[in-house]
């Protein structure tokens, strides 16, 4: 099974400092879902792995966040893309959790649950966090430069390996060229749009009064989505 581990704030949508906190601030950046339709047609399933912080903060509940992600889902299908699973963290810093990047708890729970190594697959992020969680489980650190990521990259201390790209729809062209063409020609027709997309960040999880009230545990999806074949 070929994997891609992403980010969600700053990789697929848009980002904001005040939080992704309701279906309406949902906004995918441009060429992000095509990024991912080309991923899946390449044979890549693709798993989300986010900070979702304002949930320990009070800023939005379960529900709101499964509705984000209902939007996300419907988004991507619309342009004939699948997102695998979602998973998150609902701590806040303070919690000290294992799964709130960048520690690897979350993505260390993505191995476990589908029964594979990370040595070799490719993570992309937009802050220095998601790259250091996934640098220590063995993944391919990537940092797009939508969302956080000009600033991550100015700020330096990147793991070691981070190959750097404008936006995921960069990440993919690089890794279809790099997978040879029995792969590559599965996404022909899309990688001549290559040049059009240049795309933006991701964050946090809650407190055990927030996992009970929604029945969902720290590394857990938020949704009922099929498990990665």
């Amino acid at each position: 099974m070929k994997l891609v581990i992403l980010d969600r704030d700053g990789v697929i949508n848009q980002d904001s400092d005040h939080f992704i906190k309701s279906p309406d601030e949902w906004i995918p950046i441009e060429g992000s879902l095509e990024a991912i339709a080309r991923l899946n047609r390449a044979g890549y399933s693709v798993v989300i792995a986010t900070n979702q912080s304002g949930l320990a903060r009070g800023l939005f509940d379960i529900l709101a966040l499964n509705a984000i992600h209902q939007k996300l889902h419907r988004a991507a299908q619309q342009v004939g893309a699948d997102i695998a699973a979602i998973f998150f963290c609902p701590h806040a810093a303070d919690d000290n959790c294992d799964c709130r990047k960048p520690k690897p708890g979350m993505l260390q729970n993505i191995a476990r649950r589908f029964e594979l190594s990370l040595k070799g697959v490719v993570t992309v992020g937009d802050s220095l966090r998601d790259l250091q969680a996934g640098f220590v489980v063995g993944c391919v650190p990537c940092l797009v430069l939508t969302g956080k990521g000009e600033k991550t990259r100015a700020k330096g201390g990147l793991p070691p390996g981070t190959k750097i790209f404008p936006d995921l729809f960069a990440v993919v062209d690089d890794l279809l060229r790099d997978v040879g063409p029995a792969d590559s020609a599965l996404d022909a027709e899309s990688s001549a749009r290559s040049d059009d997309h240049f795309g933006a960040p991701a964050d946090a999880q809650p407190d055990p009064r927030t996992r009970a009230r929604s029945n969902v545990s720290p590394h857990a999806r938020s949704d009922t989505r099929r498990k990665l074949p």
